[in-house]
């Protein structure tokens, strides 16, 4: 428990500046809307902090918090006087929903995912952040070894905002499971247009200044390192106009790149919902027959997509375009003689 400096100690007006201060951190840290404090337990709080005061001050001390936003209730069992603070910032059910996204985001390394936490939890009580701690569980989830993660994001959102580019080296996994730069180091130079928040990982959107076509890409923010911002305007503001981010980020499966198509799916009317959570209210449903619809879906062209539909067994089934299923043919094929199955 931090006590006053000893140069404070004889000063007057500093120890009662300080007391007030010492006050709200102690209404702050130890009372919410359930948990309450006397007007001793105040006092013996602030005797740790080398705090003295009369009973009497305390009174005008917590409404001076009152007038400045630190708002309490004063309840009197008998003849104890009891407070406690209302109306904090976030509620305990807004602090729980941060909580757990902090932990689910796998672009955030633990120890970072942790360190957060411990300051989402300085938000309310001790009593509550209790509570906060032991329902998350941080430890043994997929997460990034990337510690530079947050350094990125700042970059990135600094690029953005100074209308650059930026250029980094990309990262991949190895066999040592080590993170090792691909192409031998070269760099990416990309004009940054957003952030996507996409199964739990962060990704840049940005217009690839180097390949052939020049296109709209996406980059895994914890496999980018190195970053550097350019002395280079951003490019491709017509093609992201066109764009709506969060719309790509439902189209690209696993955010794995492909021509975007619009697929055709049968579907039962029983697994109808799984359809729409995945891509959205958007999508449009035309009745087949009175157990069926037809669904259709704008998506990335690649293989996982048609993984996906298969593991939901006899539920979904592609019937279009013709070339996708010509693809979903070619896919089974190539899986019976991986495992000895074709004639």
């Amino acid at each position: 428990m931090s006590r006053l400096p000893r140069s404070n100690l004889r000063n007057p007006g500093a120890i009662k500046k300080l007391k007030l201060l010492y006050l709200a951190k102690i209404l702050l840290d130890n009372t919410d809307a359930n948990h309450d404090i006397t007007l001793d337990e105040i006092l013996n709080k602030l005797h740790a902090y080398d705090v003295t005061a009369a009973r009497k001050s305390l009174y005008d001390d917590i409404a001076q918090l009152n007038d400045f936003g630190i708002k309490t209730q004063k309840t009197q069992y008998g003849r104890t006087v009891h407070y406690k603070v209302i109306g904090r910032a976030f509620e305990l059910a807004e602090l729980k929903l941060l909580v757990d996204s902090v932990a689910a985001a796998k672009f955030i390394t633990e120890e970072k995912s942790n360190e957060l936490i411990k300051k989402l939890e300085s938000l309310t009580s001790r009593q509550e952040a209790a509570t906060l701690q032991r329902q998350v569980y941080v430890a043994g989830r997929v997460k990034t070894m990337n510690s530079d993660i947050m350094k990125n994001v700042d970059a990135i959102h600094n690029a953005i905002a100074n209308n650059s580019s930026l250029s980094f080296q990309y990262c991949r996994w190895n066999t040592k499971k080590e993170l090792e730069v691909k192409h031998d180091g070269a760099r990416y130079h990309v004009s940054p247009w957003g952030l996507l928040w996409n199964d739990g990982n962060y990704y840049l959107i940005g217009y690839d200044h180097d390949t052939q076509v020049k296109d709209i890409r996406h980059y895994r923010v914890d496999k980018m390192k190195n970053i550097l911002i350019e002395n280079k305007v951003r490019e491709g503001r017509e093609k992201l106009k066109k764009l709506d981010i969060a719309s790509y980020g439902k189209s690209k499966f696993g955010m794995y790149n492909g021509e975007e198509i619009k697929a055709e799916i049968l579907c039962k009317n029983s697994a109808i919902g799984v359809l729409i959570d995945r891509f959205g209210t958007d999508v449009t449903i035309l009745k087949e027959d009175e157990a069926h619809s037809r669904v259709f879906v704008k998506v990335a062209d690649n293989k996982l997509f048609i993984h996906w539909i298969m593991a939901m067994g006899d539920n979904f089934k592609i019937i279009g375009p013709e070339n996708l299923v010509k693809e979903v043919h070619d896919e089974i094929n190539r899986l019976a003689k991986q495992y000895g199955l074709a004639d």
